[in-house]
């Protein structure tokens, strides 16, 4: 084990294993980060290996499983990038005399793994254990999965960035390498949110439109509670919001222009960086000319969308299709789970677009 700040430690499965057979003097708490939450991965691990444990509970993404106590961590399934009804975490008493506490969270070493949705519970769960005590976070070979909830956890407690987080840590413990998803795009979009998981920011949206996409082309059936809230919908346009807006607060809302029906309020939609204009574009490439040239960028022609409850060819499971009105049926956009060019040469994937005119902009 490594000591990487006061109370927090950094290990491998086999410093775990050492700690919940013999006991510790120092550690009293363990976050394991394995593939499977269970403690059956020891003994499938080392063979006659056998470590008490007594659950405390588990908690389920949308809360089940006995996470209504306060103070749970509970993860909104319609906003997280996890799939409902997915091990959040389990807790359990566990080791010699079921002394130690463990909180085991199922992260396989991936780089297309989703790390991001995890971290607040791994956050909360690491902050109440130096509190009490000491804690040792591992996964098998302490070097990716462990590393990167600690890099994490430096960045958001000390302000680092992701680059001096990790190099900290590497002081410690000088062989940890967190996979390049983790890294490189995980992490970097963790320091770009403000050190946090911010489920309304830019950058969480498109990560959470990446991973659906990722669950489609794998052949899973997108689940509906993962469709945003349909604003048109009085009943669901509050909980679009991550609180009530002030009284006199404005909000843009985004109106079919036949039936003046709400489609869109400005937080669905998933902003894009701009591409190059016509020289994007395959047929103009011959005749972009001169590169210094270059004529101004037009404003896009649509807007981008997360994918919401009154889009019912989403639901019903197509690749692609139109987006027609709920109320009038009249066309407004389109939609590809394996993207669409934007007019502004973006390739935004996977695409849920409204053509602007086909709707008006308005406030609600």
């Amino acid at each position: 084990m490594h000591l990487v700040r006061e109370n927090l430690f950094i290990g491998n499965i086999g410093d775990a294993a050492q700690v919940l057979q013999n006991d510790s003097a120092e550690i009293t708490h363990i976050l394991s980060v394995l593939s499977s939450a269970s403690i059956s991965f020891f003994s499938e691990w080392r063979s006659g290996l056998t470590i008490p444990t007594k659950e405390i509970k588990k908690v389920f993404v949308g809360g089940s499983g006995g996470a209504a106590a306060s103070g749970d961590h509970v993860d909104d399934a319609s906003k997280s990038s996890l799939s409902p009804q997915k091990l959040l975490y389990l807790l359990e008493y566990a080791g010699k005399d079921l002394k130690l506490v463990r909180m085991a969270v199922p992260i396989r070493d991936m780089e297309s793994e989703n790390l991001l949705d995890y971290l607040d519970a791994c956050f909360d769960f690491i902050d109440q254990s130096r509190k009490e005590g000491s804690v040792l976070v591992h996964c098998f070979a302490g070097v990716s999965r462990s590393a990167a909830i600690i890099t994490a956890y430096l960045m958001r407690t000390e302000q680092l960035s992701q680059e001096d987080a990790l190099e900290s840590l590497r002081q410690t413990c000088e062989f940890v390498c967190p996979n390049d998803g983790f890294l490189e795009q995980q992490l970097k979009m963790f320091e770009e949110m403000g050190h946090k998981v911010d489920h309304s920011s830019p950058v969480y949206k498109r990560f959470r439109l990446k991973v659906l996409g990722d669950c489609y082309n794998r052949g899973e059936k997108i689940d509906s509670s993962k469709l945003g809230a349909d604003p048109g919908l009085p009943t669901e346009s509050s909980s679009v919001m991550e609180a009530p807006p002030k009284e006199g607060t404005n909000r843009t809302a985004y109106r079919c222009k036949k039936c003046r029906r709400v489609v869109a309020l400005q937080e669905n939609v998933v902003d894009h960086i701009p591409g190059e204009g016509e020289t994007s574009f395959e047929w103009n490439k011959r005749r972009s000319g001169n590169p210094f040239n270059k004529s101004v960028q037009t404003e896009c022609s649509s807007i981008f969308v997360e994918p919401l409850r009154w889009m019912t060819a989403v639901e019903e499971g197509a690749i692609e299709g139109k987006l027609s009105c709920a109320h009038c049926e009249a066309r407004l956009g389109y939609f590809n789970w394996s993207g669409i060019q934007c007019s502004c040469g973006s390739w935004i994937t996977p695409a849920f677009q409204l053509h602007k005119s086909r709707v008006d902009i308005s406030t609600v």
